[in-house]
């Protein structure tokens, strides 16, 4: 019987199905080599040394790590004080940029395999960068003082010129006969233009200076001085009149100055959790907020508050957390509930 050319594709095919088949149950019996987990850590690298370095930027090699499949990767640490950073390469030297000058780094590096076993840190290098700062900042610009009350000043300065990196301003209050007290260091970096200096007495004259300092110590002139009073104390209620609903609320607040002088001007906080959303405020504008305070501050239209007046404001804000411990320019207001 003449061979069918269908028979003979179903010949080639179940040849083909066994030969499947059998590379399957061989390669079922098999372990091939990468199937095993790889645990094995790699090798510390060697000591850190320095090829190359100027004031801000350090070429760093050691001796390579080893490992039973491969090293990958070399993270490397570079850490200031109680800050730090990471880097990474895949050889066994790096070059690190965006140092400070004179600033003491302390340097580490370890090893990872493709797995992401890792050894454990090398000898850790210190290394205190070289100098590149011979000039000192030139003084910031005389302080203004803004929003102003019975026990806060809060003071802003045009910046200093630092021909490579500033470290900190630092404000003083001039007591009698020029002594000095450092009130505020602004450690901020870059350092920031503004403090806000706490504590202080209501009624009370004080004049502030600021001074700049470079990452290597060196001093500015003083700026010129800012004198400034503090508000008296205000005397103060507060009648809240609240409606409310599950998870939010409307508050009217009416103010008034049970004192014997005019306010003009002045800023109002109370509790209000980080959680919470202001959705509606009139009346007043806000300041700022923190965690657990809003801040607002007058509108144009009512500023002032004679002896006896009162000014209105309302808000309308998500929570539970209904206005609590009111303050007046520093000064604590009582608080009647309607």
């Amino acid at each position: 019987m003449p061979d069918h050319p269908f028979r003979r594709i179903r010949s080639t095919v179940s040849a083909l199905a066994a030969c499947a088949l059998a590379m399957t149950v061989v390669a079922a019996g098999a372990t091939p080599a990468y199937a095993a987990a790889d645990t094995e850590r790699p090798t510390a690298p060697g000591p850190i040394t320095v090829v190359a370095i100027d004031t801000t930027s350090v070429e760093l090699t050691w001796a390579a790590s080893t490992d039973d499949v491969g090293v990958v990767r070399y993270p490397v640490g570079a850490q200031f004080e109680d800050s730090g950073a990471q880097y990474s390469t895949d050889t066994n030297s790096i070059r690190i940029t965006n140092l400070r000058p004179s600033r003491t780094y302390t340097f580490s590096v370890w090893a990872l395999d493709a797995a992401g076993n890792s050894s454990v840190s090398n000898p850790t290098l210190r290394l205190t960068m070289p100098p590149g700062d011979d000039q000192p900042p030139s003084a910031p610009g005389q302080p203004v003082a803004y929003d102003v009350t019975a026990t806060v000043v809060r003071l802003r300065w045009a910046h200093s010129v630092e021909n490579v990196a500033l470290d900190r301003y630092e404000v003083f209050r001039v007591d009698a006969g020029g002594t000095l007290t450092r009130v505020r260091e602004v450690y901020q970096y870059p350092p920031v233009n503004s403090a806000q200096i706490s504590g202080l007495a209501p009624n009370t004259t004080y004049t502030f200076v600021v001074q700049a300092r470079d990452e290597v110590g060196h001093l500015s002139p003083l700026s010129a001085p800012v004198t400034v009073t503090t508000l008296p104390p205000p005397t103060c209620s507060v009648r809240s009149t609240v409606g409310q609903w599950p998870d939010g609320f409307v508050a009217r607040l009416q103010v008034t100055n049970t004192g014997s002088t005019a306010i003009d001007g002045w800023t109002m906080r109370w509790r209000f959790y980080a959680g919470q959303q202001l959705r509606s405020l009139w009346g007043a504008e806000v300041v700022d907020r923190d965690s657990s305070y809003l801040r607002v501050r007058n509108v144009r239209y009512n500023a002032v508050i004679p002896p006896g007046g009162t000014v209105s404001l309302g808000l309308v804000a998500t929570g539970t957390q209904l206005p609590e411990e009111i303050t007046l320019n520093g000064g604590l207001c009582t608080v009647a509930d309607e």
